[in-house]
């Protein structure tokens, strides 16, 4: 079996929580309240600003050319979500780059970069490498499931088609094959270390869109 199976495997409570949560089934519905989409589009431009740093980072430690490349290309690829799906939410919604630039990252946007940043510099390249795919397969997983049932004119599309979309797809499997092959031959320790990793990344997504839905900031407890 996959190591990255047994990653999903061990996770599969909190992978079904993440698309049964209130966001993702109204989401998938199409209900999901514009104020609620437009909170969470903010907060996710903020997050892919430092997912994209933690990719980076992640990359100048790489072993090989062609991992440099990959990671590199997928924090290019984090960018331009960034500056194509989110631009056009933002215009939809009203949303100027001076108001973007006001609104102060939440809770659950700050901890979770904190959180890929200190892995993709600090820990072992394999567990900074378990840390940054959730966000890829976590993200394929929900879009995947909510096309799956999506109406022609879902008002949620362009987000829907990005996640579902053969090119995200790609950069997917080559996160999932890149962890399994940096899992191959590791120590029991460092396999553990990875799992961790992956789990805790993967509550830090289900906390990310909990946060969004109930319209968090910084200020907010609980």
């Amino acid at each position: 079996m996959p190591f990255t199976t047994t990653l999903w495997n061990n996770t599969a409570a909190l992978q079904e929580r993440i698309q049964d949560m209130p966001f993702n089934r109204e989401l998938a519905a199409g209900t999901l309240p514009p104020e609620t989409f437009q909170t969470y589009i903010i907060q996710d431009a903020h997050y892919l600003e430092g997912f994209a740093r933690a990719l980076a980072l992640a990359a100048a430690r790489a072993p090989d050319a062609e991992t440099i490349a990959q990671l590199a290309g997928s924090a290019t690829g984090a960018i331009a979500v960034e500056r194509q799906l989110h631009a056009d939410y933002m215009t939809r919604y009203g949303v100027s780059a001076e108001a973007f630039a006001r609104t102060p990252v939440s809770q659950a946007c700050d901890h979770y970069v904190s959180f890929l940043l200190k892995s993709a510099a600090l820990d072992p390249f394999a567990v900074a490498v378990a840390a940054l795919l959730p966000c890829f397969w976590v993200y394929q997983e929900v879009g995947t499931r909510i096309h799956a049932t999506a109406a022609p004119d879902h008002p949620y599309q362009a987000w829907i088609e990005t996640y579902a979309g053969e090119d995200f797809g790609r950069a997917v499997r080559g996160m999932i094959d890149l962890t399994d092959r940096l899992a191959d031959g590791a120590s029991d320790a460092l396999q553990a270390e990875m799992a961790a990793t992956f789990e805790r990344s993967s509550w830090h997504e289900w906390m990310f869109w909990q946060s969004a839905y109930e319209r968090a900031t910084w200020r907010d407890v609980g």
